[in-house]
Formats: C-alpha cells, structure tokens, sequence
C-alpha cells in the first residue's frame, strides 16, 4: 500500500474520529464527488465499523447544477425543496467531500440564478450548520491541482500533509491563546500595501477552529460589529466566487458599508454580488490564518484562508456563535497576505508583522 493511501485512511479517521466524534446508531449523510471515491470508501467503512444508523450518500457534481440552473423556470428556482429539509432534520453528521473534475463549472451559469436559489436553500444550509455535527473536506484532483499550479502528486502532497500533517489537539491548545486575545480586543486596524482598515471586535465571541468543521483548519474567526467599518482594503489574492475570479478587489467602506467596489477583473458581476441583499455589503467575519502547513494560495478557500501569517474578511452573514448581527444569503470570502510589510494591529499592540507572529503563541 502507498504512502499517499495511508493518508487517504488517516483522513478518514479524522474525519470520523476526530471532527465528528461519531457515536454509536448517529445518522450520517456524506455529499462526495465522483473522484472523492477512495477517501469515501474509507470514510464508508469507517462509519459502518463504528457503528452509525444510517448513511446516506449523496453525489454532488457540477454538471447537474449547470443543467438545473441553466433550464429551470422561475417558478422551480423559487420553489422550496422540502425534500431536502426533511432529509437533513433526520441526520445527526454532515460531511461534504469536495473532488472538483472542473473548477470553472458554473463560470457561465447565471449569477443572478445562483444567488436566488442560494436565498431560497439558505434555510437548509441554516439548520446544517446550527443542528448537525458537520465537516467539510477535499480530496485532490487534477483540476485543483492545475488551479494551484502543481502537478497531481505534488498537490496530493499538499493536500494530505496540510491535514494529517498537523496535530490538532495541539493546535486547539495553541489558538486559544489567539482567541482569548481576540475576544479582548475592541479595535483591529490592518496596515499593509494599499491597505488601512480598521472595525471593531468589542464583546463578538472568538472562535477557535482546530478541524471539528473544516479539515484542514486552523484559524481564529470572530463577527465585526456591523457598523464600525472604516477605511480600505486591497485584497492579495483574486476573490473567487460562482466559479468566477476577481482580481484586485479594493473595497472602501463608511461606517460599516461597503461604499466603493473596483476590481481590475470582474467589477461588474462584483458589484452585482454585493447588491445581493442589505447585509452582502457588510463584514460578517474576521478570520485569522495560522496553518502554517499552508503557505501557498491554491485558489481554494478551505486552504487559502488557513494560510499562516494572512487574514480574511467574509462580506455576509457571519456566524450566529461569533454574536454576528449581520444577515445576508452571502458569504464571500477575501485573503489579505500580511507576510510581507504587513501590520496586525490588536488596540494599540502590534500583534503580527510580516506573517509572524510577535505574541507568544
């Protein structure tokens, strides 16, 4: 047997053992794409073997979601699935094994399209995320590798070391020092290139996250108070969103709103996102990346947010744990790489310049 299968079998573990903590006669349904075979066999067995009720698998590929959004009626976008709803009230685990053949799927589709049924279904991602024990994981392919400019084996590399590479229990020890600072902090100002915004924190619940929901992890995330938003930000990384890019998003804000959006790819359909709804143009989420197995963008948030030494901003609703107030059907996230000539300000204390951090940690 390989290494890399060994991994495979690893993750699996986690996934079960450690992020859901699976017990004895739990309902499971697993969301997978077809090339997330090997990791879903695993994960399969592993479920059975300790014992859950009932599994239900669900095959999620793009292809599907193309020709739904691209046929429906008006009358089909807006009608509520129930289905759906009542097959999630019954489970007690979630996992989505994410193993894109295309990452650019829905490039085409219509924004407008997916933004109203995402408003539609968005009582069903609700209940998943407020009722059910739930991970959300990769599986390396050949699209996500060309994504992040690696071959396949260097990607699986990265993939699999990003995850079993890390000790988790250890990292949560390590972040709840980062989260208590955080939870005592009023003002965050961030200083880098093209960069200076400051919002505040004050009395917004930290968390930390150390892979019971996302694997790999590793970050502190909190709420901002919704209306202390001011300044500037040009974001390092292209924002990916419905498939799309945007590149060089600059977003200026007044009193916690965004009131200018440019980007040198994109600003058309990035405005139209923002015009979402009444919270889509306000902060529901400040993240800080520490993975520090993570040092590479690769297009994908569930990594790139992790990146050790950035942070990032989620325009949305933010988590109802963290005391957000901000409601909205999105949420879209955008990384800031502070490792270089970058400034994480906590109050009047330089916490992290150039990515490290200045705290003990």
């Amino acid at each position: 047997m390989s290494i890399i299968d060994l991994r495979v079998i690893k993750q699996a573990e986690i996934l079960v053992d450690y992020s859901l903590k699976l017990k004895k006669g739990e309902n499971v349904i697993v969301f997978f794409e077809s090339e997330a075979k090997p990791l879903v066999l695993e994960v399969y067995k592993l479920l059975v073997k300790r014992g859950a009720n009932e599994i239900r698998l669900r095959l999620s590929d793009y292809e599907f979601s193309e020709i739904y959004l691209n046929n429906a009626s008006a009358r089909q976008i807006k009608a509520f699935p129930q289905v759906e709803m009542d097959e999630i009230k019954s489970m007690d685990c979630y996992i989505r094994i994410g193993a894109p053949a295309n990452t650019r799927g829905l490039s085409n589709v219509d924004a407008n399209k997916i933004s109203e049924r995402s408003k539609i279904t968005k009582p069903i991602q609700d209940y998943r995320v407020q009722k059910t024990r739930w991970v959300v994981t990769r599986y390396p392919t050949n699209s996500q590798a060309q994504e992040a400019d690696m071959s396949l084996s260097e990607y699986s590399n990265f993939v699999l070391n990003a995850i079993t590479g890390v000790d988790w229990r250890n990292k949560e020890k390590e972040q709840e020092k980062l989260k208590k600072l955080m939870d005592a902090t009023d003002e965050v100002h961030i200083l880098a290139e093209k960069t200076d915004l400051r919002f505040s924190i004050r009395s917004r619940n930290a968390i930390n996250a150390f892979g019971t929901h996302n694997m790999p992890d590793g970050e502190v995330f909190t709420s901002v108070i919704e209306d202390s938003t001011n300044g500037f930000i040009t974001f390092t990384y292209p924002a990916l969103q419905l498939g799309k890019e945007f590149h060089d998003v600059r977003l200026e804000f007044k009193n916690g709103s965004v009131t200018k959006a440019i980007a040198s790819k994109g600003e058309g359909d990035l405005n139209g996102i923002l015009d979402t709804d009444k919270g889509s143009k306000v902060i529901g989420e400040f993240g800080v990346g520490n993975n520090f197995q993570i040092d590479r963008f690769t297009k994908d948030g569930l990594f790139d947010e992790k990146i050790g030494g950035t942070i990032h901003l989620a325009l949305g609703f933010g988590y109802l744990e963290t005391k957000s107030k901000n409601v909205s059907a999105l949420h879209w996230d955008m990384i800031k790489d502070l490792r270089q000539e970058g400034e994480l300000w906590f109050d009047d204390k330089l916490v992290q310049k150039n990515g490290k951090w200045l705290i003990r940690m």
